[in-house]
């Protein structure tokens, strides 16, 4: 079993200064009044490992997101006919401002700040490391509504999340607040065990990488959060050692297509969706990391 003294290492969060500057940084050029965007209605937040607190030493990017919230975009499926048709018509007179053009506006606005050090990729704006800046990535997207239920625009219930597209034009929709907000009511159910556990599995991760039994990209950060929300508050207990171990057999144990996102919004894992984990995956990280606690 790897030492306790080695999982009390891992569980450590990573030095904050650096990203808090960096994202202290971008927020600023983000909300600039000069922006060509200014008079928008948005928000900008810190999303990802950084904003979760489970940040570990080997990571520095930091993930951004500016939405926009004066304009949304929704999905209707579960609604009945005539819940979709009182949609329909409290919303028929669209938008005068896309989320296309909102990205077009803040792509430029951060070429004319940061130039040579923007480039653009599937998902996010990548902001390069320079001097004492860490990498970022921006996401730029608008509020997503996922309805439960329309009668009217004064009576409606809706998930809340954001959305966006990707280089390729596919609508990606997630639900950021969420998976962040259960992480910490999941933190403080397990008295303040979960979030040092997340880092402690993504140091492993990072082991298994150096040795060649995971591949980068096998085992992203969110995923590791979902995977271990899914947990039992009651696994999280006594060492390091002990919780690992509780943690590993419950998963190695359970029906991996029944567990859940931390969001609670999406299956953990998917075979085709954009914004899941693939179970092959799973199922490799699991053997891995169990194999590594096993033969340490």
């Amino acid at each position: 079993m790897i030492p306790e003294a080695q999982l009390e290492t891992w569980s450590h969060q990573g030095a904050g200064i650096g990203s808090r500057d960096t994202y202290n940084q971008l927020r600023g050029v983000l909300l600039s009044p000069d922006s060509p965007y200014a008079a928008r209605t948005f928000d900008v937040f810190l999303q990802g490992s950084y904003g979760n607190d489970t940040n570990i030493y080997s990571e520095s990017d930091v993930d951004v997101v500016i939405q926009l919230t004066s304009a949304f975009n929704y999905g209707l499926d579960d609604l009945p006919v005539e819940q979709k048709t009182a949609f329909q018509t409290a919303y028929s007179g669209g938008v005068a401002y896309s989320l296309t053009q909102f990205k077009q506006e803040v792509q430029a606005h951060l070429t004319a700040r940061y130039r040579a050090d923007v480039i653009p990729g599937k998902r996010a704006i990548n902001i390069q490391a320079n001097g004492n800046r860490r990498s970022a990535d921006v996401i730029v997207c608008q509020d997503y509504r996922r309805y439960r239920s329309f009668y009217s625009v004064s009576s409606q219930d809706y998930y809340e999340g954001i959305c966006f597209k990707d280089s390729g034009g596919t609508l990606i929709k997630n639900y950021p607040r969420y998976h962040s907000d259960n992480c910490t009511s999941k933190h403080q159910a397990t008295n303040g065990y979960y979030k040092p556990t997340v880092r402690i599995f993504k140091n492993m991760r990072g082991r298994l990488i150096a040795n060649g039994a995971l591949q980068e990209g096998d085992a992203p950060s969110y995923f590791i959060e979902g995977m271990l929300w899914n947990v039992p508050d009651h696994c999280f207990t006594g060492s390091y050692q002990q919780t690992i171990l509780n943690c590993l057999v419950w998963l190695n144990d359970s029906d991996h297509a029944r567990l859940v996102c931390a969001n609670d919004q999406y299956m953990l894992v998917h075979p085709t969706s954009d914004v899941t984990w693939r179970i092959e995956k799973l199922q490799k990280f699991l053997a891995a990391a169990t194999s590594l606690c096993m033969n340490w």
